[in-house]
């Protein structure tokens, strides 16, 4: 439960409204708007920023410390799931898809801190949607060239071309909204039920029904799925960039 977003809601109901504007200022006549996914998103990156630079610090060759064996546990874990799911060719991606999954994940678990969970802001899964996106097309035409991309909009035969394109465009549109909507409709079933739960406390005069339900919902929608929606977003991101450049999985 997003005890943030249930107090921020109106006596009478929940606030269903997207994320907070803290500040706004112009840029050359464009006003642009300074969002608590914003702040949350910078507080992430700089948390995470500084546990990698603790984590490897010191490092050594022999007699490693047990902050360096983490380290290279969580190197050797994202390097191992890109080449199982891409193939060894695809290493490079490791990074990429390590910054996709722990930004992803965390962006949800930071719901379990009261904040507003930044994947509850359609913008942030479109925006990895579109950068995926943009590394799908450029891994075609990287191994095809530019006619052999063009080329594959026509195929099988020219007629095809308006799905082919309709297609292409409904990739990163579906990639995030099935991580948005996972997120925000475990928000808005949690915040109904905590609203029940809260209105049914009043009439008994007892406060038990608040206590314990809420929080293994929280474990649920915050925690598991969370986890859960990190984990299909990267697979399908490996699985769209593989099968860009149209060659068959190594084995």
């Amino acid at each position: 439960m997003q005890i943030s977003d249930f107090l921020r809601g109106s006596p009478d109901g929940i606030d269903v409204k997207g994320p907070r504007v803290v500040c706004s200022f112009d840029v050359f006549g464009v006003t642009i708007n300074l969002t608590e996914t914003v702040i949350i998103s910078w507080a992430i990156i700089l948390a995470v920023t500084l546990l990698l630079l603790w984590l490897t610090s010191g490092m050594k060759t022999k007699n490693i410390s047990k902050r360096q064996a983490v380290a290279e546990w969580i190197v050797q874990t994202v390097y191992g799931m890109v080449e199982s799911s891409m193939g060894k060719r695809w290493r490079n991606f490791a990074p990429y898809i390590g910054a996709l999954f722990t930004f992803s994940i965390l962006g949800s678990l930071v719901s379990m801190l009261g904040l507003r969970s930044v994947t509850a802001d359609f913008n942030a899964p479109l925006t990895w949607a579109l950068i995926t996106f943009v590394l799908i097309h450029g891994t075609n035409i990287r191994t095809h060239g530019i006619g052999g991309y063009l080329k594959g909009y026509v195929d099988p035969i020219p007629v095809m071309l308006p799905i082919n394109i309709l297609s292409e465009i409904a990739t990163p549109v579906s990639m995030s909204l099935r991580h948005f909507g996972n997120v925000v409709s475990g928000m808005v079933i949690t915040s109904l039920l905590y609203f029940a739960l809260s209105a049914a406390t009043k009439a008994v005069g007892v406060a038990f029904l608040t206590i314990g339900i809420p929080a293994v919902l929280s474990l649920y929608f915050d925690l598991f799925s969370g986890f859960m929606q990190a984990f299909v977003f990267v697979m399908l991101t490996m699985a769209y960039i593989s099968n860009a450049d149209g060659r068959e999985p190594e084995a």
